[in-house]
């Protein structure tokens, strides 16, 4: 049916209504024989849980890849500009919460008039 750029490979029997097989059986087979455990294309994945009638192109799976190494690249210029990971809180971010007079500061006791 079609592999990956792992190496896994993926195969299909179709549903034949005929002899009861309502659905499609289908299954792979990793590079290495004993690493099932090894990583799999999201793409693949879906096609093998059935939450996809078609296998994925080459192309689809080229685009994604693709995707994918941009936004590691914009990830780690990110962590370059800001290296602890997370912005550092503005005055503006430090404000309190406000408290209004009509509503409860805690449930079940009435607001301090």
């Amino acid at each position: 049916m079609g592999k990956d750029n792992h190496g896994n490979q993926y195969f299909e029997i179709p549903k034949d209504q005929s002899i009861g097989r309502r659905r499609p059986s289908r299954w792979f087979v990793p590079q290495e024989t004993d690493d099932f455990e090894r990583e799999m294309p999201a793409e693949w994945e879906a096609w093998l849980r059935g939450r996809r009638d078609e296998p994925p192109t080459e192309k689809e799976l080229l685009k994604n890849l693709a995707i994918s190494e941009l936004k590691k690249k914009n990830a780690a210029e990110l962590q370059q500009k800001e290296p602890s990971g997370t912005p550092k809180p503005t005055k503006e971010d430090s404000k309190p919460f406000p408290k209004y007079e009509d509503y409860e500061d805690f449930p079940g006791k009435p607001p301090k008039r």
